[in-house]
């Protein structure tokens, strides 16, 4: 508005009786602003198989979940990979990357490896008594170069049940793992060994529902008994053993796991069920990022 249209709009007012409106104080929450204290935010990087991953895994759970806005979390686990074919293919790099502290305060790179590591899995498999451990201290190593900490898991249970024992196919990775960790004071999430506990104490049937789909009714008959069985077709030439055990390497394959039932990959109530273990375990090893992990 012009000074001579202010003028005669003023007079205007004063005629039929009105005032100017008067100018608003300033807002002392605007014009007194206290100093503004720098936040201290950190990250967590993921880096590991399907079980980890974005589909099929406990990672993204845990991501949306556990971690406040102070944690940024990043989980570049895939499908399929192992010590050996993460670094190979160059998922690795993509980690080193991320690694990077830039605005963080520190950064925590959280692996886990190990069904991938077992033997059947061409392009894949490790030895464990050389390979797997020395994979695992050269991760070690190279995260803590990149100004980086490390945390190392152990790997999730598979749930597959004999006679109504769990069928614990992964202890010796389990193993391997701890001593890594001891040796290179490494903090330790022994998921491992809360997810045997877990699943044993659930027993066959209830483990199911952890599971991307739901089973087919053999399946459940099977675990009622208290074994766990593979969708193979069972011939009369087929053995007994061989109608009670899934291919595991055929149900983890290379990739993004299929929405189906098997006795590794987790559904959504599988992913948050080991995500609250997983956040838990993690807050008792690295007890500064306590205050930023979500029960």
């Amino acid at each position: 508005m012009r000074k001579g249209e202010f003028s005669r709009s003023g007079t205007l007012l004063l005629l039929l009786g009105l005032s100017l409106p008067a100018l608003a104080a300033p807002d002392p929450s605007i014009s007194k602003r206290p100093p503004v204290s720098p936040i201290r935010a950190s990250k967590i990087v993921l880096v590991g198989d399907s079980t980890t991953a974005v589909q099929g895994g406990w990672g993204p759970a845990f991501c949306a979940r556990h971690v406040s806005s102070f944690l940024a979390c990043v989980n570049l686990a895939r499908g399929g990979r192992s010590t050996y074919n993460y670094r190979a293919e160059g998922s690795w790099d993509i980690a080193l990357h991320e690694m990077r502290p830039g605005p963080y305060q520190d950064v925590y790179v959280l692996v886990q490896f190990g069904h991938n590591d077992q033997p059947g899995k061409p392009g894949r498999s490790t030895d464990l008594q050389r390979e797997f451990p020395g994979n695992l201290r050269a991760y070690v190593r190279e995260i803590r170069a990149a100004g980086a900490r490390p945390v190392l898991l152990t790997p999730l249970t598979r749930r597959q049940f004999s006679d109504g024992r769990l069928v614990d196919d992964l202890a010796p990775w389990a193993e391997a793992t701890r001593r890594v960790a001891a040796e290179l004071q490494v903090p330790l999430v022994d998921l491992h060994a809360r997810s045997t506990a877990a699943v044993q104490g659930m027993g066959p049937v209830q483990a199911m529902r952890f599971a991307q789909a739901r089973p087919a009714p053999q399946q459940v008959v099977a675990a009622q008994a208290g074994s766990t069985i593979g969708m193979a077709p069972v011939t009369p030439a087929a053995t007994p053993a061989a109608a009670t055990v899934q291919a595991n390497a055929a149900a983890e394959p290379m990739g993004t796991p299929k929405e189906a039932f098997d006795y590794t990959h987790l559904g959504t109530e599988g992913a948050g069920f080991f995500a609250a273990i997983v956040a838990d375990e993690l807050a008792r090893a690295v007890p500064e990022l306590r205050r930023n992990l979500i029960p």
